[in-house]
């Protein structure tokens, strides 16, 4: 790969049109990806809260079961990037769907029999995990050819971060409520409808799912694989991308494995209490996705990038210092800050990773980004687990807090602080 093409407004160009809704497409996308985030935010609350409330599981088993939901992305990720640039993405999608819906409704019929157990949740998400993997990297792209138009993509990508977001404002508050009612174990019901739903919405999608020849024959796994890091590895902004998510992911996720134990055993809260604080944090979510082309018209994208990051990460250190009673307010606040500041960022850098990637290269990417990005995940999840069991939940929120912070080190090194706007191609 060549080097970057200079542009100094070439990120954001002409405002994005404000049309993407009117497009059948993305409404139906919109419709079938936010009702799943709603199912998999009820489950991201609903499988620790079985752990702690149900099985009674250890601070470490809990991390446990957070890393295994995203071991895949370590032993997957670099080949589901190759096969998703050679198969229609479509049935992919839905394949996994299929995956995922079997697979979640295991968890409720093993409670009922009896036999429900820290090995069949760990089980559950590994395999809901691996699903995942090739559905995310499909859909990542998928995406441009449901828009069809580069312009849309910020707009397309703010309206599904943002009700994302929205949908995990209540799903946690609703994992809450049923683990109080009902338990935990009936949340993953929840989810198993809302993969009918998304697989609906693929369905009646009319839109051309076209798959790049690389040189007008396949070439090897190896060889398809070893192209798509060399790539990322060349470049300097999606290289910077990728160190920049690793780091925060394993300080991110480290917080966010042990926050309902955290919650419940340091703090003193009730499990619907924890479900809906989490609920109450991921109100940053929304406002992030709702300000991220609003900054990225205003100061540039990449100016953007680094204002949200820099003021976003250090909300990060309130968290730690929850207490009972009003210090709950500090979970919450620090919790929305964070919150801002990584959805805005995701909206950018996603807009920017697809436009700017030619198309037969796009699967690849995402997936070797991912890898990296998504592969320490399981480490920021056992790290936090392990640390919280040697030296106690608040010191281990702590260290990660301060760990998201000193991520954002690796942007203010990289090109991207010289310029205003991300650029949209890069030289043959």
């Amino acid at each position: 790969m060549g080097q970057v093409v200079a542009d100094a407004d070439a990120a954001v160009g002409p405002e994005a049109p404000k049309s993407v809704l009117r497009n059948r497409n993305f409404r139906l996308l919109w419709i079938g990806e936010t009702t799943s985030a709603f199912g998999t935010s009820v489950s991201r609350v609903a499988l620790p809260l079985i752990a702690v409330v149900t099985l009674d599981a250890s601070t470490f088993e809990v991390g446990l079961l957070t890393a295994t939901a995203w071991l895949p992305w370590l032993l997957l990720g670099l080949p589901a990037g190759a096969w998703v640039d050679r198969l229609p993405r479509r049935p992919l999608m839905l394949a996994c769907n299929v995956v995922s819906l079997a697979t979640v409704l295991s968890a409720p019929i093993a409670y009922w029999a009896g036999v429900l157990t820290i090995a069949h949740l760990l089980l559950v998400a590994l395999l809901t995990g691996a699903a995942s993997v090739f559905f995310q990297t499909s859909y990542q792209v998928f995406l441009p050819s449901v828009v069809n138009d580069n312009r849309q993509l910020p707009a397309a990508n703010a309206a599904l971060q943002g009700s994302e977001s929205v949908a995990q404002v209540a799903g946690p508050g609703l994992a809450g409520a049923i683990t109080q009612a009902v338990g935990a174990v009936f949340g993953l019901g929840v989810n198993a409808i809302t993969f009918l739903v998304s697989s609906w919405c693929l369905l009646l999608i009319k839109a051309k799912d076209e798959v790049h020849a690389v040189g007008g024959h396949r070439a090897s796994m190896m060889k398809e694989i070893r192209v798509g890091l060399r790539f990322v590895r060349r470049d300097p902004y999606l290289r910077a991308f990728t160190l920049f998510g690793a780091l925060s992911n394993i300080a991110l996720t480290g917080y966010q494995a042990i926050l309902v134990v955290f919650l419940v055993r340091e703090v003193g809260t009730s499990a619907a209490t924890a479900g809906l604080l989490i609920s109450a944090m991921s109100v940053g979510g929304v406002l992030g996705a709702s300000l991220a082309p609003l900054v990225a018209r205003r100061f540039g994208t990449a100016r953007g990038l680094l204002l949200i990051q820099c003021l976003g990460s250090p909300f990060a250190l309130l968290i730690p210092m929850s207490t009972p009673g009003a210090g709950l307010s500090l979970t919450v606040v620090g919790g929305v800050g964070v919150g801002v500041g990584v959805v805005a960022g995701n909206v950018i850098k996603g807009s920017f990773r697809q436009s700017y990637t030619p198309a037969a290269l796009l699967g690849r990417v995402v997936a070797t980004m991912h890898l990296l990005n998504y592969g320490t995940i399981p480490l920021g999840a056992l790290l936090a687990g392990a640390l919280g069991t040697s030296l106690g939940l608040r010191a281990t929120m702590w260290i990660m807090a301060v760990g998201l912070v000193a991520a954002v080190v690796v942007l203010l090194v990289s090109p991207i602080r010289r310029r205003r706007d991300l650029p949209l191609t890069v030289a043959a």
